[in-house]
């Protein structure tokens, strides 16, 4: 069947339902990096907070973060810590254009440039100390600024370069870490002073910029300076989280129990990410994107996975389905099997399954 009207069946007889992810790399090529701003949190990840449920469903509760998904997709959720340009080599000014410093200009994630004062926001002390981390979903040697707005910033408009100060006030070059690469818990952490003679609404802009490759990562976290303590306000269905006060070395985050990345090996640079689409009583849809962090065209590509107990696929598109047992073999089809470098393609595929939907951990491989 194909998938626009078997899409359109089950939209009348389940419920549909945002997505649980799953993430992991594999075993050609340089390693690619991820990572965003966790703490104060970088717009994707603190939306992608907001939405987690306990059941792994993303569901947008902030209406800012709900307007970038719609303008943005989903996946710019599942892949939180993805705003990435593979070609930045340390290029600001005059690369990325004004208004697109959010997204890095990369056109996955332009959504989160909306201009808003409706953004989850992370409350803080000007003048005061306090520990940043930063996601290290892979490991690389590289650089970090960070940045504040002037105070004739104003949240109304889009970020542009001259609404920022003119030098970063935090700038840490291969910093410590905590917790496993390729989880969502793992970070860099050090200490940082925030910006003195600041208050009320900010964005602290940040910069990756890899030592190792030309790739960089932007991100956007929108602050407040009111005598806060690192609280933040605007996400779940409350509208906040508890108060927190960092430790003097690190403070992780427990991950959903619903994902189950694995860390990226050295020499990965196949991505895939596993999603729930639909989700109903006995069965769901889901949806695997491949990733090309590679600098070549891959000619054809390879997914794998073990069926969690209980599972079974009844039907694939976009790609040749083999299993043997529990194990699974995904091989493009003719049409899809050639990804750019920094391109994607997806499948996806219909299961049945008995008792909890567990997610398995996806491996591919680019040829």
């Amino acid at each position: 069947m194909h998938r626009s009207r078997m899409a359109a069946l089950l939209t009348a007889a389940v419920t549909t339902l945002a997505a649980g992810v799953i993430a992991v790399v594999t075993t050609s090529g340089p390693a690619a990096a991820h990572g965003a701003a966790m703490k104060p949190g970088a717009r994707t990840y603190l939306c992608w907070k907001d939405g987690l449920t306990p059941q792994g469903d993303i569901r947008p509760n902030n209406p800012a973060c709900a307007a970038a998904v719609a303008q943005s997709g989903t996946n710019s959720l599942y892949n939180w810590f993805s705003v990435l340009r593979s070609d930045a080599g340390g290029r600001t000014v005059g690369f990325i254009p004004d208004g697109q410093l959010c997204s890095g200009g990369n056109p996955n994630f332009t959504g989160y440039d909306l201009a808003r004062n409706d953004w989850p926001i992370t409350h803080l002390t000007a003048g005061r100390t306090m520990e940043f981390n930063y996601s290290n979903w892979a490991h690389h040697p590289g650089t970090f600024y960070f940045y504040v707005t002037k105070n004739t910033w104003s949240p109304t408009r889009p970020l542009a370069w001259s609404d920022l100060e003119d030098q970063p006030f935090l700038t840490v070059t291969n910093p410590p870490q905590s917790g496993a690469v390729g989880t969502n818990d793992g970070h860099y952490y050090f200490n940082g002073t925030l910006p003195s003679n600041k208050s009320g609404r900010h964005i602290i802009y940040s910069r990756w910029v890899r030592s190792d490759s030309q790739e960089n990562f932007f991100g956007c976290s929108d602050v407040t300076f009111d005598g806060g303590n690192g609280e933040v306000t605007g996400i779940g269905p409350g509208g906040s989280t508890p108060p927190t006060t960092p430790p003097a070395t690190t403070n992780p985050t427990t991950p959903p129990a619903t994902t189950n990345p694995t860390t990226p090996p050295a020499g990965g640079s196949c991505m895939a990410v596993y999603a729930v689409t639909n989700s109903w009583q006995g069965g769901f849809q889901a949806e695997v994107t491949i990733m090309n962090h590679s600098s070549q065209t891959y000619g054809g590509w390879t997914a794998n996975w073990t069926l969690p107990s209980g599972q079974s696929i009844s039907q694939l598109w976009n790609g040749n389905l083999t299993t043997s047992g529990s194990s699974v073999t995904v091989t493009n089809a003719s049409f899809n099997g050639t990804i750019a470098p920094n391109g994607t393609t997806t499948f996806g595929f219909l299961a049945s399954t008995s008792g909890t939907n567990g997610l398995p951990t996806v491996t591919c491989t680019g040829r």
